[in-house]
């Protein structure tokens, strides 16, 4: 992170000494995004995702009442079953425990991967779109204004594309 700052901060000197030496230089911001979520195929992607999530959740409570189920029963035996009993039934609620763990967690990589898959092709167009626009209006950049990640911007060396790019989007 540190690297990447300091060639945004070298790029916008070495950009700021040009700009002043020919007054040519100019940028555009605009807040991606903003500019992703106003993408209807977003709207979609969303969709698909709270009912894979949902899928998630609902085996997760499945297996987490079979768990408690078999616990309790355990609990209720444990007094009466003969001590190979209790060791095997002990050793089947740890592997059932275990087998939850992993699911939850296979869970989670699951869903980041299948939300990375679908919003790439969204931010690929989205890029497309920055670009083109960028190259029409005879821009030397983009900056993203998420996350304050630009506190000041002077208005009168840059140009807010964000509802070009909404516009282009529909």
């Amino acid at each position: 992170m540190k690297r990447f700052a300091t060639i945004v901060i070298a790029l916008c000197v070495f950009l700021g000494l040009s700009a002043q030496e020919n007054n040519t230089f100019r940028f555009g911001y605009l807040s991606y995004e903003q500019a992703l979520k106003s993408m209807s195929q977003y709207a979609v992607m969303q969709k698909k995702m709270a009912d894979l999530e949902a899928q998630y959740q609902a085996e997760t409570k499945r297996v987490e009442d079979e768990f408690n189920r078999k616990y309790e029963e355990f609990l209720e035996g444990q007094r009466e079953f003969p001590k190979t009993i209790l060791q095997k039934r002990q050793v089947e609620l740890q592997e059932l425990m275990e087998k939850n763990i992993a699911f939850k967690e296979e869970s989670r990589k699951q869903l980041t991967s299948a939300e990375e898959e679908m919003t790439t092709p969204l931010k690929e167009q989205l890029s497309g779109v920055i670009a083109k626009i960028a190259k029409e209006r005879g821009l030397a950049f983009v900056i993203n204004t998420d996350s304050n990640a630009c506190p000041f911007i002077d208005t009168t060396m840059g140009e807010d594309i964000n509802m070009l790019v909404q516009d282009a989007l529909k």
